[in-house]
């Protein structure tokens, strides 16, 4: 109606309806009719280049603002530079950042508060965080928006700490935390991992009256669970009013990590039930849950149901869920089978699944396919190498295993190594295999030798084959007792009351000997054992563990 009636060249239809064509990806119709407009001002412009910038447009946004200059005597305000500086910051174009940052000091509008906000994203964003400090630092007058940024760079830079300095300067420049500073917030707490902060962040979250607002519960739930604190969350998750999708779905994710299977099916049919949204994140999680519980039959079946029923179309992480699933317990043959089977092309996390499965039940001709498979898809990573010298190892094929890891040393592949970390006195406290880093050594290692003596008496023996040494059996023996879980549990011993669980993670699986000694000791020792490895938590008590030796 505005063209036909050429009403168009009224500056504000004429500025909507270009911004309209841009944001429906018209961007050749919107320069058309931009250049066509007889009185463009600087509303115009800052609309077509805002425009390109909410669209993603980079070059178009860059040139809009390229002929403002160069083609009109308009001087650019604070409107013109923010969605440049977002542009830049969204495509990593540093450079041209920096440009703009120089030009909007040379206006004198480096003052103004919105300006400075976008070039502490930009300058965080592109990694340097020391930049980013300094603007806000040199700021007159921070509003909340200013805290939020600079805290949220750091933490997304892997400087929680940093992060967590910023946010204790806020509170006592009096600025109310809000939805965006709480989630960075709790982001950076699992950063750091230390629970303790976690309970004062949770209060804190009381004091603000924000303990209702679903995206912080959300976010505290995942928490939680990540940290081993499974209790904590469902704690959280049943002070929901109204959960939404998200929610339900975090909630489903700890029940897997934790290798609660039976509560996770739980959980989906009440999800049924209440009408829940179920999308290809749901069934990735229940059939996860299914995985790590064991549930064989009720993982085939949901699998089998889920594009029948609820229309989700399998996606490789459920095709990677049900191999996990029957490798874990056995089923070797069906799980190829199902990979052979796929309609899609398998990647490197379901070949992934199979091959921990080749390695626990000694299967090393399927192994080797499997690890070449893996070596094919990506070359550099040295978890295939690993995973193939491993299989060859523990079936005594000792020269095999050396090829593979010569093969490793020839690409300059590293291995990563095993490390165990346990929370005490605000602090992460580092284990490694054979440590005698730490200040308390001696007494970690006559508590260690304490403990080997204990679970010896009651009933362990060390599962030497776990040592993929071409070693003798003391020397096995020997190097699997100071393995970095042993050492975290004997200092957690020593350092933590008798009625606190020990809550250790580790970056990779843990060994069958370290997972047996743990459940000794959980029973001599009459503690609660939580270890998270590289993929699911194991609780043990009592002597027994809660994957029920299934992991």
């Amino acid at each position: 109606m505005a063209i036909k009636s050429l009403s168009y060249d009224h500056g504000f239809i004429g500025d909507q309806i270009v911004s309209t064509y841009v944001s429906l990806g018209c961007i050749e119709d919107a320069k058309n009719l931009f250049d066509e407009l007889p009185d463009k001002d600087l509303v115009s412009w800052n609309s077509l280049i805002s425009g390109f910038s909410r669209v993603g447009d980079f070059g178009n946004c860059l040139k809009a603002f390229s002929r403002m200059r160069f083609e009109t005597d308009m001087k650019p305000n604070d409107v013109t530079l923010i969605p440049l500086i977002s542009a830049c910051t969204d495509t990593a174009v540093l450079d041209v950042g920096k440009y703009v940052h120089g030009f909007a000091m040379k206006l004198g509008i480096l003052l103004e508060v919105k300006v400075v906000n976008a070039l502490i994203n930009l300058y965080g964003k592109s990694g340097y965080t020391d930049a980013a400090c300094l603007l806000f630092d040199e700021m007159p007058l921070q509003n909340s928006v200013s805290w939020n940024s600079v805290i949220a760079v750091l933490v997304q830079m892997g400087l929680a700490e940093e992060g967590m300095r910023y946010f204790i300067m806020m509170r006592k420049a009096a600025i109310v935390a809000d939805q965006a500073t709480l989630v960075t917030l709790l982001q950076a707490c699992e950063n750091l991992g230390v629970r303790k902060l976690v309970a004062a962040i949770h209060g804190y979250i009381f004091s603000c009256g924000l303990n209702m607002n679903l995206a912080i519960a959300t976010s505290l739930l995942k928490l939680y669970a990540n940290l081993g604190i499974l209790s904590a969350s469902q704690k959280v998750f049943g002070e929901m009013t109204k959960p939404d999708a998200v929610a339900w779905s975090a909630m489903l994710a700890g029940y897997a990590a934790h290798g609660c299977g039976k509560e996770a099916i739980e959980l989906f049919e009440l999800m049924v039930r209440e009408g829940v949204v179920l999308d290809h994140v749901t069934f990735t999680h229940l059939l996860s849950a299914c995985s790590h519980s064991g549930l064989v039959k009720e993982g085939k079946y949901y699998f089998k149901i889920m594009s029948k029923v609820y229309g989700v179309e399998p996606r490789l992480d459920h095709y990677s869920c049900m191999v996990d699933l029957l490798g874990r317990s056995g089923l070797l043959d069906d799980a190829y089978k199902l990979v052979k089977s796929m309609p899609k092309e398998s990647n490197s996390a379901v070949w992934g699944a199979l091959i921990g499965a080749c390695r626990v039940y000694g299967n090393v001709e399927l192994g080797k396919e499997v690890a070449e498979q893996l070596i094919a898809l990506d070359p550099s990573d040295s978890r295939n190498y690993i995973m193939l010298s491993n299989i060859y190892a523990a079936a005594g094929q000792w020269k095999n295993a050396s090829k593979v890891r010569a093969l490793m040393k020839e690409k300059n592949l590293i291995r990563n190594p095993g490390c165990s970390y346990i929370e005490h006195g605000n602090r992460i406290r580092r284990f490694v295999t054979g440590d005698q880093s730490h200040p308390e050594t001696k007494q970690i290692y006559k508590k260690l030798e304490e403990l080997i003596g204990k679970i010896r008496n009651a009933g362990h023996v060390s599962k030497t084959e776990f040592v993929l040494h071409d070693v003798g059996e003391d020397v096995k023996e020997d190097l699997i007792n100071k393995h970095s879980e042993k050492l975290a549990i004997a200092f957690g011993l020593l350092v933590t009351n008798a009625n606190m669980p020990l809550i250790i993670t580790k970056n990779l699986r843990i060994c069958g000997d370290c997972h047996s000694c743990a459940k000794f000791v959980s029973l001599i020792e009459r503690r609660t054992i939580i270890i998270r490895d590289r993929k699911r938590f194991h609780h043990f008590a009592n002597g027994s563990c809660s994957c029920g030796d299934y992991w």
